[in-house]
Formats: C-alpha cells, sequence, structure tokens
C-alpha cells in the first residue's frame, strides 16, 4: 500500500532543504536505501524501531521496511487556482497525493529574504489554502449544477450528494478547508472522499524554526497553533537546517550524538515520517523468517483477509486462516518456536482484525 505525500509551501520557506534532508534520511539498519524515482520524488524508509529488534532475534537475510513516497511539488504563485504560473501542474501534483505537508516558515533570518518581506506563516499559510479553495469551490459548483435537477425532482442520492456539496460550498465560501466539515454516516464520508477536494487531504503542518524554538517553538508556532485549531490538522516542529547537519553525519552513532546534545531523541525528519503515516490511519504489521523480516502497511481497522491480500490477491482469495504473534510476545519470548510453546501463537480466522505491530503467517488455497 502505498502512502504519497506532497511537500508544498512558499518560497524560501525552507521546503527544498526540507526535501533534501529526507532524501537523506535512513532507519536504523544501513540496508534502508533512499532512491530517487523521477526529478523531485523520493522513496523513502518509514522508521520503525520493532523492524531492526526482530531482525536482530530473527537473524534474516533482508530486511525490508515499509516506505512513505515524498513529492517535492513546486509552481505555486497567487492565480495558481486559474492556471498562472504552472498552477494547473502544482494543483495537479496535489491532487495525485494522499496527504499534503505544509511547511511554513516560522523563524526571523534576515539573509533568508522572504517574498512578502516579513516573516508571517498564517499569511503565509492563508495564500496556498484561499488557491486551493478557490480551486475545491469550483469543483464543488460544478458537481451541483450536475445534481441540482435530479434533487429538485426527489431523487434519494441525488439530494444527498446535494445537501454534501452544500455543506462544502458553505464551508469553502467562508475561506475555510474542506477538512472542516465532518460527517458520521460511512457512505458521507465514501461519497466526500471521492471528490478529492483539494483542501479535504489530511495535513501536517510542518512549522520550519530556528534552532533555539526546535523544542518548544515560539511565538510564530503559537501563532499556526491558533489558527488551525478548527482544522482537523496536526502540526510538526522541525528545524531543517539542523536536519540538513544531521543528514550528513555518515553514523548512526554519530547522528545519536548530535541528537543528545542539542535535547532530542530523534531526527525530527523521522518524526515527519512517522507523523504522516498515521495521519492517514495506517498500521504496520510484519513478516518474520530467515529469508526476509518485512513490514507492511494497512489501512487500521483491516481484517486478517485484506491484510493477507497486501502481499498478493492470491493470498486474500485463497485465505484460510492467519497465524498471529503480538509484538510483545515475539519480544518476550525471543522466537516464533518459543511462543508457540507459551501459547502466544494464536490461530485467527476471516474476522480477526489485525493489531499495529502483529506478526503474521497467512494459511491460503488457491
Amino acid at each position: 500500500m502505498a502512502l504519497k505525500c506532497g511537500i508544498v509551501g512558499l518560497p524560501n520557506v525552507g521546503k527544498s532543504t526540507l526535501f533534501n534532508c529526507l532524501s537523506n534520511a535512513k532507519a536504523q539498519a544501513a540496508n534502508f536505501p533512499f532512491c530517487t524515482i523521477e526529478p523531485n520524488v523520493g522513496v523513502i524508509t518509514v522508521p520503525d524501531e520493532r523492524l531492526t529488534v526482530l531482525s536482530n532475534f530473527v537473524k534474516p537475510e533482508r530486511i525490508v521496511p515499509t516506505t512513505v513516497e515524498i513529492v517535492d511539488i513546486a509552481g505555486l504563485v497567487k492565480g495558481a487556482s486559474k492556471g498562472e504560473g504552472l498552477g494547473n501542474q502544482f494543483l495537479g501534483n496535489i491532487r495525485e497525493c494522499d496527504a499534503i505537508l505544509h511547511v511554513l516558515r516560522c523563524f526571523d533570518d534576515d539573509n533568508v529574504v522572504h517574498v512578502d518581506g516579513k516573516v508571517n506563516p498564517v499569511n503565509d499559510k492563508e495564500v496556498i489554502d484561499l488557491e486551493l479553495q478557490i480551486k475545491d469551490l469550483d469543483t464543488v459548483d460544478k458537481r451541483l449544477q450536475k445534481v441540482e435537477k435530479s434533487a429538485r425532482a426527489g431523487d434519494k442520492e441525488a439530494k444527498r450528494a446535494h445537501d454534501i456539496l452544500s455543506r462544502f460550498k458553505q464551508v469553502l465560501e467562508q475561506g475555510k478547508s474542506a477538512r472542516s466539515v465532518t460527517f458520521d454516516r460511512l457512505e458521507d464520508i465514501e461519497f466526500a472522499n471521492d471528490l478529492y477536494l483539494l483542501t479535504n487531504k489530511p495535513v501536517l503542518y510542518v512549522c520550519n524554526v530556528d534552532e533555539e524554538s526546535a523544542i518548544n517553538g515560539n511565538k510564530h508556532v503559537d501563532a499556526v497553533r491558533a489558527a488551525v485549531k478548527d482544522e482537523n490538522a496536526e502540526i510538526l516542529i522541525i528545524t531543517a537546517a539542523m536536519e540538513a547537519e544531521i543528514s550528513q553525519l555518515e553514523t548512526y552513532e554519530d547522528k545519536v550524538a548530535f541528537l543528545s546534545e542539542i535535547g532530542l531523541s530523534e531526527p525530527g525528519v523521522n518524526k515527519l515520517i512517522k507523523s504522516a503515516y498515521h495521519m492517514l490511519d495506517l498500521e504496520t504489521y510484519f513478516t518474520a523468517g530467515v529469508k526476509e523480516v518485512r513490514a507492511w502497511t494497512i489501512t487500521k481497522g483491516m481484517r486478517a483477509p485484506q491484510a493477507a491480500g497486501v502481499i498478493h490477491t492470491d493470498f486474500e482469495k485463497g485465505f484460510i486462516r492467519a497465524e498471529v504473534i503480538h509484538y510483545d510476545d515475539y519480544i518476550k519470548y525471543g522466537s516464533e518456536s518459543a511462543c508457540k510453546e507459551n501459547g502466544k501463537l494464536a490461530v485467527e480466522g476471516k474476522e480477526y482484525v489485525v493489531q499495529d505491530g502483529d506478526v503474521m503467517h497467512f494459511r491460503f488455497n488457491v
């Protein structure tokens, strides 16, 4: 299950620096690579200490982490929603992403020119939000025109679609993002998601701060928090310049020493990747054997046959059962055989909801 995040932001906010840091981000094991698959697109591993711990017990031939695709989206100018600059390309790139990493400049530095002449992350956010909201409003208006006649005629599905679209239109016209609208019914949520509105995508606001503000933030971060309090969004504090220094260190030990000196437990880019991963309600289960220890991405709440299908569709079609060891039990007893001897290997059927960290084997027949 691929996860694709787009990095957006105005010029000189640290967007490209952050992307370059991510391009050098590796998990603890040296064989977790970064690779560029096309210009400004990178595939990076999701840091997960559990994968390393499991590998220490199993001693596999290879370790395969789960990955995130990061896209450095460029080309935003005022008027992008009307196609100015690289507007159409910019908005198209965002539409293809599952989540948005919105980088905001939250540091003062006279040597780094701001496009508007002053540091104001809330205003920067509003510039990009406005372009996305205008594009979404255009999308909603077009869909409303298509269902309006049928809705007036009493068509139930058309009326439901009209009601949902009208809620989005009202919010967008108020200068708010579509993610501010919430639904209780699953069918309404599915319809809303199928609209692929740009401002309905999950967003992580990445506040790029100076080194002194790396832990507690600053007045600019406080202003961003206040501005997004009504949004279904997360905030992460990061120091892109410092992350660039960390990414240049050659060994894991050097990175740990550097982080320890400044009072951090892990690089900010690791937190960013993890946050993006969980923002989409994604979880990880593992398969562990002498050939490989591997992490697999699933959606939270997925049942065993669907989780098996992530490996191969035949696994789901011919699913018989799943043999499951919870991660904590695996670590406690040290091996699959020891877990089995102690009654910690469970045999689960089609209704089993996979838990984050489960170590699984699937039995199937096709």
